[in-house]
This record gives C-alpha cells, sequence and structure tokens, in this order.
C-alpha cells in the first residue's frame, strides 16, 4: 500500500496545486520539493510493499512513507483553502488587516517548517533504500477487460440441486439445512434451488435474508414479512409500529394460510436459530419451508430441523472445469506447446485449493491476466510459499485470496480496501461507492488520460468493473443498461480485505453495540456501526481521531438515536475530514455551523435524515463534490437551504429534495455539476441551468411555471443533448402538462425518463426518443391510446406504469402485435381502474418480468401471455382472492401462465 498511498496522494495534491497555484504562492517552493521527493519515492514503494510481509523494518518503511504523504496531504490542502476562503471574505479594517498580516507571517513560517520535516522524512528514507541498492520497479497501467460476457459457471450442482429441490417440495421436513465449511459454494447452491423454476412455481410467497454475525432478530423478521406481503408505504410504517410478538404472530399465520420459502443464510450461532424459530411453525405440517445456511454443524442439527445436505469439495474433474472456463477465458492458442505446460501448471495449482470455489475462482481471476509462461511459474512458486503459512480450516483458501489482493494494481489496493468498511452482506451502490473512491483521492486524472475516458467516474467504474473480473467482487444487481448498480464481497473476501485494512492501518471499524471496541492509533478511516439500543457513545475527543479523513456512519434505516450529541460532536472535531456520510436519522437534527470548519470535506450525505436548518457556514465547503440533502421530512417542517450552494465550485453531484429556501438558489456556477436532483423551479433560476455544460442526470420539479420556457430551452440545447437520464415532477397540474413534454423532447438522448403528473401527450414520432431505455409514469393521466405510442419506442426495455399513469376513464389496455419489441420488464402498479388488459400475437416478443401490483379492478390475465414463450418471472401481489383462485392449478386461467418458469402469487387484496 505505501505505492498507492504515495501515488493517489502524489497525483491528488498535483492536480489541487494546479488548480489552486495563486493560493500557494507563499509555500510553493516548499510544497514543490516535498512533491518532488514523494515522486522520487514512487519508484521504491514498490518494493517496499512487495517486503512488508517479510520482515519488519519493511512494514517501518511502509508506515513512516504513508504518514509522511497523508500528513503532506492534510498540510498543503488546509493551508490553501483557509487562504481562499480569506481572500472571498469580506474586507476588514486597517488594523484587523496588519494584525492579520502578523499572524500570518508566524503560520507561513510554521507551515513551511512543517513541510520541511515531512520532506526530509521522506528524502532520508529514500536515500537510505537507494545506498542499499533497492531495485526501481516502475509501475504500469493495464486497462480493465470487458467483463459483460465473462463466464461465471456453475459446476457440479446439477444433482445436488435436483435433491434439495425434491426435499423442498415432496418431503415433509420442515426445515432443510446446508451445511459446510466457508467458501465452499453454499450460497450458490441455495441460489439454485431458490431460483429453480418448480420451486418458484410451487411456493406463494418468498424471502431471501442473510443473517450477519451481529443481526437483530427484529430486523430480520421485519425483512422476511416485508417481502412476503410486497407492502404498500402505508403497510411498511404499520409494520414498523408493530410489537415483536405481533409481528411474529402475522408470519405465523401467513405461513400457515400460504406455502412461503425463507432462505437464511449464514447462520453463525444456535443462539441466533432459536431467537427466530419462535417466528416459525416447524413442528406443524404446513406448506411452508425454510431453507438455511450454515458453517455450524449445531445449527445444521437443531432440534427441529430436518433434512441436512452436507456440502463437499468440488472434485478435481469439477475444479477444472471451473478454472479453465475463468482462467484461459478469451485464449486462442489451445493446443500450443505452452498452453500445454500452462495446464500442466494449472492442474497442479488447483490440487492447493482443496476444492473449495472460493479458493479456485480467486486463482482462476489471478491467472487469467497473466499471458506468459514466466508469470505463470511465479503464482505457481508463490502458492507453495502461502500453503506453508496457512494452517486449519482454510488451508491454502486465505493464500489464494492473498495473492490476488497482493496482484493487484496499485491503484485498486485502495479501491479493494474500502469496501471493508461496509457491513457484511450489504449491497453496495456502485455509483455511491465509485464517488467515494474519488472524494477519497483514489482516482485521479492521470488514471482519466492514460484511459482515454471522459470523466473521473467512467475510470472509477471501470476500477470496478476490473475488481468484478479478477473475481474479488460480487456484481449484486445491474442496471437497464447492463451496467453494475450494486456490488458485495463474500465472507472470506471481505475477512482478508479488513485483515489486510488493519495490517495496512487503512481503517478501523467500531461497533457500538460492543462498547470495549475504541479507535486505536492514527485512525485514517472510520465507521461505526449502531443499533436500535446503542450504548451511551463514547467521546470523539480523541487524540487517536485527529487524523481521521474519512468518517462513515451505519445504522438501521429509520435510526433513532437516543442522543445526537456524538453525531453533532463529529462536526466540531474532525476538521481534516473528506468524506461524511450519516444517513437515515429520523430524530430531528439542526446541523451545527461548525460544519464549515471541515475544509477539505469532498464528500458529504445527509440522505434520508430529519435535518431542519442547515447553516450558512456550509458554503465554506468549497472542495464539495458530492451533496446529498435528499432529506426525509415530518410534521411537514421542510428544511430550509441557504443559498451559498453557488460557491461549492468542484460540485459534481447535487441530490436536493423536499426542500425551501429564504432566497433563490444560484446554481450558475457549478460548471463541473454532472447530476442535479431534484431542483425546484419555485426557488431556482431555471437559466441557470443553461450554465451547466457537463450534467448527465436531472431533476425538475416544476412548483411553478417557468417563464420563458422555449426561449430557455433553446439557449440550453447543447447543455440539455446531453443529459442521460431525466426526471420531471408536475407538481403545478394541467397548466404545465405542455411544459413537461417541451423539456422532455429537448432532452434528446435520454436513456431514462421518469414522469410524475399529469403530462397532455407524448410525441407521435418515436425517433424523439431514440436511446429510451427505462421509462417510469406515475399520475400521468394519459389517454388510453397513448400505449400506442408507448409500444413504438425502438429501444425500450423497462416499462414502469403506476398510479393513473392513463386517465380514470381508462378500462382498457392494449399491446398490439409488434409492439413493444425490445421490452424485458414490464410493471403493472396501482392501475387500479383497468378492467381489461389484452396482449394480441406477437406483442412483447422478448418479456422476461412481468408485475401485476394493486390493479383491484383488472379481472384476469391477459390470454396472449400463452404467446410470450421468453417470460420468466411473473409476480403478482395484492391482487382480489379470485384473480389468484383463477390462476391457481386447476383453475380457469392456469393455462395462460403454466408454461412461465417462476410464478409468484403475493398478498391477497381483501376488498
Amino acid at each position: 500500500m505505501a505505492e498507492a498511498v504515495v501515488c493517489f496522494v502524489a497525483e491528488g495534491l498535483e492536480e489541487f496545486v494546479s488548480r489552486n497555484g495563486e493560493y500557494l504562492s507563499e509555500i510553493r517552493d516548499q510544497v514543490q520539493l516535498a512533491l518532488t521527493e514523494l515522486q522520487l519515492m514512487r519508484s521504491f514503494a514498490k518494493f517496499v510493499d512487495r517486503r512488508q510481509g517479510d520482515d519488519v523494518e519493511a512494514s517501518s518503511w511502509v508506515a513512516i512513507i504513508r504518514d509522511a504523504a497523508y500528513d503532506l496531504e492534510v498540510i498543503v490542502e488546509t493551508y490553501a483553502l483557509k487562504v481562499v476562503l480569506r481572500r472571498k471574505g469580506v474586507i476588514q479594517s486597517a488594523m484587523k488587516r496588519y494584525a492579520c498580516i502578523f499572524i500570518d507571517r508566524i503560520r507561513v513560517r510554521k507551515i513551511e517548517s512543517i513541510i520541511c520535516d515531512i520532506t526530509n522524512t521522506i528524502s532520508e528514507l529514500r536515500l537510505s533504500l537507494q545506498t542499499n541498492k533497492i531495485e526501481v520497479l516502475i509501475p504500469t497501467y493495464l486497462p480493465p477487460r470487458d467483463t459483460e460476457h465473462h463466464p461465471h459457471p456453475i459446476v457440479g450442482l446439477g444433482a445436488e440441486v435436483e435433491k434439495l429441490v425434491r426435499q423442498l417440495l415432496e418431503d415433509e421436513n420442515r426445515v432443510v439445512s446446508i451445511w459446510g465449511m466457508g467458501g465452499i459454494g453454499k450460497t450458490t447452491l441455495a441460489k439454485e434451488v431458490y431460483h429453480h423454476n418448480a420451486v418458484r412455481r410451487h411456493f406463494d410467497c418468498f424471502a431471501w435474508v442473510c443473517i450477519s454475525h451481529q443481526f437483530e432478530a427484529r430486523r430480520v423478521l421485519e425483512e422476511i414479512l416485508v417481502q412476503f406481503i410486497s407492502p404498500t408505504y402505508e403497510q411498511r410504517e404499520e409494520i414498523a409500529s408493530m410489537w415483536d410478538d405481533e409481528i411474529v404472530d402475522k408470519l405465523f399465520f401467513l405461513q400457515r394460510e400460504k406455502r412461503c420459502l425463507v432462505v437464511m443464510d449464514d447462520i453463525w450461532r444456535i443462539d441466533s436459530w432459536h431467537n427466530l424459530q419462535v417466528a416459525f411453525p416447524t413442528y406443524e405440517a404446513t406448506g411452508s419451508k425454510i431453507l438455511l445456511t450454515t458453517r455450524n454443524r449445531e445449527v445444521a442439527s437443531a432440534d427441529g430441523n430436518g433434512f441436512i445436505f452436507e456440502c463437499y469439495p468440488l472434485s478435481v474433474n469439477e475444479s477444472w472445469e471451473l478454472f479453465e472456463n475463468i482462467a484461459f477465458f478469451g485464449r486462442n492458442d489451445r493446443g500450443s506447446e505452452i498452453f500445454g505446460k500452462m495446464k500442466e501448471l494449472g492442474v497442479d495449482m488447483i490440487r492447493h485449493c482443496k476444492g473449495l470455489p472460493i479458493a479456485i475462482v480467486a486463482l482462476a481471476g489471478l491467472l487469467v491476466r497473466k499471458k506468459t509462461l514466466d508469470e505463470w511459474n511465479t503464482v505457481f512458486k508463490n502458492i507453495f510459499e502461502n500453503s506453508r503459512d496457512i494452517i486449519g480450516e482454510y488451508v491454502g483458501v486465505r493464500g489464494m485470496l492473498a495473492m490476488s489482493y497482493d496482484d493487484l494494481p496499485y491503484y485498486l489496493k485502495p479501491c479493494f480496501l474500502y469496501l471493508g468498511q461496509f457491513p457484511e452482506d450489504l449491497e453496495i451502490p456502485a455509483k455511491e461507492l465509485t464517488q467515494l473512491w474519488i472524494a477519497e483521492g483514489f482516482i485521479s486524472l492521470a488514471q482519466q488520460k492514460q484511459r482515454l475516458l471522459a470523466t473521473v467516474e467512467d475510470v472509477a467504474y471501470n476500477c470496478l468493473s476490473e475488481l468484478v473480473e479478477r473475481h474479488i467482487v460480487q456484481v449484486g444487481k445491474r442496471g437497464s443498461v447492463r451496467k453494475i448498480k450494486t456490488c458485495r464481497m463474500h465472507d472470506l473476501m471481505r475477512d482478508l480485505c479488513l485483515w489486510k485494512a488493519e495490517e495496512e492501518n487503512f481503517l478501523q471499524i467500531v461497533n457500538f453495540s460492543n462498547i470495549a471496541h475504541k479507535p486505536t492509533g492514527k485512525v485514517r478511516r472510520l465507521a461505526l456501526y449502531f443499533d436500535e439500543n446503542d450504548f451511551e457513545l463514547v467521546s470523539s475527543r480523541s487524540e487517536s481521531l485527529d487524523h481521521v479523513r474519512s468518517l462513515l456512519f451505519f445504522g438501521p434505516k429509520n435510526w433513532i438515536p437516543k442522543s445526537t450529541t456524538y453525531i453533532l460532536s463529529t462536526f466540531k472535531d474532525l476538521k481534516f475530514l473528506r468524506v461524511l456520510k450519516v444517513e437515515y436519522m429520523v430524530k430531528e437534527v439542526r446541523l451545527p455551523t461548525e460544519i464549515g470548519n471541515m475544509l477539505c470535506l469532498r464528500f458529504l450525505s445527509l440522505r434520508k435524515s430529519n435535518i431542519i436548518w442547515l447553516p450558512p457556514s456550509l458554503g465554506n465547503l468549497i472542495c464539495l463534490q458530492t451533496l446529498n440533502l435528499d432529506f426525509c421530512h415530518s410534521n411537514d417542517r421542510t428544511p430550509i437551504i441557504p443559498n451559498v450552494i453557488w460557491k461549492m465550485e468542484q460540485l459534481r453531484h447535487l441530490y436536493l429534495l423536499y426542500y425551501s429556501s429564504s432566497t433563490i438558489l444560484r446554481l450558475s456556477n457549478l460548471c463541473n455539476l454532472q447530476t442535479l436532483s431534484c431542483v425546484s423551479s419555485e426557488f431556482c433560476v431555471m437559466s441557470d441551468l443553461t450554465k451547466l455544460t457537463n450534467l448527465r442526470k436531472l431533476g425538475i420539479q416544476l412548483s411553478r411555471p417557468i417563464q420563458n420556457l422555449e426561449e430557455l430551452l433553446r439557449s440550453a440545447n447543447s447543455t440539455l443533448n446531453r443529459i442521460q437520464s431525466l426526471f420531471v415532477k408536475n407538481d403545478v397540474g394541467v397548466n404545465s402538462q405542455e411544459e413537461v413534454m417541451q423539456i422532455v423532447l429537448s432532452c434528446c438522448r435520454i436513456y431514462k425518463l421518469k414522469l410524475y403528473g399529469p403530462i397532455k401527450e407524448l410525441s407521435t414520432d418515436p425517433q424523439h426518443y431514440p436511446n429510451l431505455t427505462k421509462l417510469s409514469l406515475c399520475k400521468c393521466h394519459l389517454k388510453d391510446d397513448q400505449m400506442a405510442i408507448l409500444e413504438k419506442l425502438p429501444n425500450l426495455r423497462i416499462l414502469l406504469l403506476q398510479y393513473l399513469s392513463f386517465q380514470e376513464s381508462t378500462e382498457t389496455l392494449v399491446c398490439s402485435r409488434g409492439g413493444f419489441l425490445r421490452l424485458e420488464t414490464l410493471s403493472l402498479e396501482y392501475l387500479t381502474t383497468m378492467e381489461e388488459w389484452r396482449i394480441e400475437k406477437g406483442a412483447m416478443p422478448s418479456l422476461l418480468q412481468l408485475g401485476i401490483h394493486c390493479c383491484h379492478g383488472l379481472k384476469t390475465v391477459p390470454h396472449g401471455l400463452v404467446y410470450i414463450n421468453s417470460l420468466r418471472e411473473f409476480t403478482i401481489s395484492r391482487m382480489p382472492r379470485t384473480f389468484y383462485s383463477r390462476l391457481q392449478k386447476g383453475g380457469e386461467d392456469f393455462y395462460i401462465v403454466q408454461h412461465v418458469p417462476s410464478l409468484v402469487l403475493g398478498d391477497v387484496h381483501e376488498e
């Protein structure tokens, strides 16, 4: 990590100095000398990293390099930013000005002295390494490969899947346990069973929950109930207010009335199972089943558990099949002599994986980028060295995973270690993750230029793709254009991540359910975990936290802390933060003015928190790149945002929702802005949008009519042409429905479009939306003939038709022959007036997923579904009981859906 720290600090500082050089004039020479020493040190850092695992001296070198680089970064940034703010401030009186000049000269000399000390530290270590004739290793970039078609084969599971499916469908055992050591493929096997066609058709309700080391039974049971019934917003609030016993009773009743399948993934302890067991009728003859995975034999064989399936390591042939499909992916020299020797090495290497899929995949992901026999031989030698050091249950596994980490190029190592901050089993949003990487300085303009990409966001996404390609990070979900939407890590890979992060002093995690666990040492990045029963929190006033650059709070959603004292004191004490993420606080909070002291802050997220007041000092945060003020609000108290956002000229992503302002918010200065969601026409000047030439995602809330809209749209033509995602919310009503379509038609290259509120009509020419991939409509009050326009959209893949998408008088919807040729996902939600839906033969030939929710007037599914052979998943919820009975086996409409592999019938709407 010495190489990584030196590189991203040096590159980040060079960018900072080039952008803010005028504010560093008094210390320019000292800064330049320090940067030169950092660049010279970069040549030795890779060697130091390689030596770190071998001796204590190398670990000491790493610590010296790392701390010196970080300290230089902090001192230069904070000095320059204070100069910026002082020069932009109000002119002081003559006496005060002379006093400030005198004080500033003293401060400058002190800063110069500190920088000189740091420079000398780096220089002395570099000369020492050079004297010892340390080899110089020049880092290189390898462009990431395309991962879209990279194989992720499942081998050796066919018979096991079928056996488990029979147990769930035919056997009387209420609980089926999959038991085995970590990394052996329990979760993969459970997923295959969970998504099996026969299983999806047999059960009515499904839920999948992950049970981590530290879990709360209440939250797990609540999540199962939510997945069972697909509740409305009002029902979710009702569930949140239930007593624990009420949730248990509700789950118990559902499992008696319906065939429910619950997967509990990765239960560690027997007491965890006993805490959850009370909600499940494990001793009654019901059609509901539980499938659990565990590393603990005691859990698998607990009282009340039925069939136990033990996972065994892959056979030699299965191991080779999995390895070969990844390690030799894309090779065109099969049959050559070199290929044959590599194959021999591969066979020898996978023996050390002991048949564990995670080790095999990690090894193959490492070797897929090694193209020569010498490179394969080097990995082979390293395997023998690592194998000698590993003992216990995971012989060879930790060594394989560690080699995957060691093989990462320097620019990926901090990106990987950063993932360790996120809680176990969490699906991490890719967009937020890449924004955090950029804010931390892991992604630089140098990488952007070298890879010839448009933005640093593109570079960051490519880094995530490369971690996926190396099988270090797993894809959770993909979006409408197949980009990674969420990602996650296997438990063993996360264990490696935390081990390496601790070894490198990269980050620390403090879990306040364990009050004895306090931050120690010189902490740079800190993640704090809370639950509803958080103890009196430890004070943040500690010397060990003076160096914190990143602080992430992780609590449950709708978290109401007993006290916000600790959180608010954070704003006063930690002045060098680059990242602050505090979300889901529903207790009313007034943001303290001291937040304006965090001059280095680049990422601030207060998403879904009940912030009732923001101070004007927020304008001091001139380095902010991401600002998320997507607040929740209670008691109709809308937060007032001061008119200071215009000062944040580096801002790239701005999230606003449900806000007001005492004055009109200026935005025209934000020329770097890529995301603006959601700007109100009442509190912002819409003409400012013409200056935002880098916008890619735009949300507009029409809270009052826009003056001179046509003229504004003409002047904003070049800006709007770059918009890829557009959301327009019409709060004015029918008087602004024409304005909505004028805005939409001006954004001619959008991929995603969401419209909320009345619109006059869609353009009859589908070529106005050539790239449109995802469309969401709600309260648009379209006429039923507009369906004929929707079905002609040439590239539409996802369509969400929600409450009052069509007029209340619309009783029939028709999908005609040849319509929706590329549509893959269709969801109909709360179309309560729709009584008939007709699908003609030849419509929607590519449909994969279909959902019908709360369409209470619909009497039956359309007969035309019988022609859609591509349909894989059909989910129905909150529909009348008669609707369900027609679809069940023996029902009059069963023939229409019997070809669909996965038919999920959710909670019934009781009239």
